[in-house]
């Protein structure tokens, strides 16, 4: 299902994917424990949070400090990054909001299956 989101170049995420990763953790954010996992659209396909952190896992762009605080918040442990500037990589947010995801599929009773179409062309009835 990731090959409906954008490829990583050489470890880099376009854009719109690094967009899609804050608007997946904004709907993390938001996620109400009572209900399944958030999604996201992208291009018109409707896409589960975790598939989308799932995308992210081997990108080696850093990502802004604001997403920094958003994802450190939710850790047990006190997290230190690389260098002096505490720097994240999106592979290493992208792993930790994909376990935050798995426990609260888990703590909610099990991962609830959602099926995710993507466009297709119109099908004609056989002759």
């Amino acid at each position: 299902m990731t090959n409906a989101l954008p490829p990583l170049h050489n470890g880099h995420a376009p854009i719109t994917l690094q967009e899609l990763f804050r608007e997946a953790l904004y709907a993390f954010e938001e996620w109400d424990t009572e209900l399944t996992e958030p999604i996201v659209t992208f291009e018109g396909r409707v896409i589960p949070i975790s598939l989308v952190f799932e995308a992210m896992r081997e990108c080696d762009d850093i990502v802004p400090m604001n997403i920094v605080g958003a994802v450190t918040e939710r850790l047990t442990k006190p997290w230190e990054g690389e260098g002096p500037l505490d720097q994240m990589s999106f592979s290493t947010a992208a792993r930790v909001m994909r376990v935050l995801v798995r426990k609260r599929l888990l703590a909610n009773g099990g991962a609830d299956i959602m099926a995710v179409s993507s466009p297709t062309a119109e099908r004609k009835p056989p002759e």
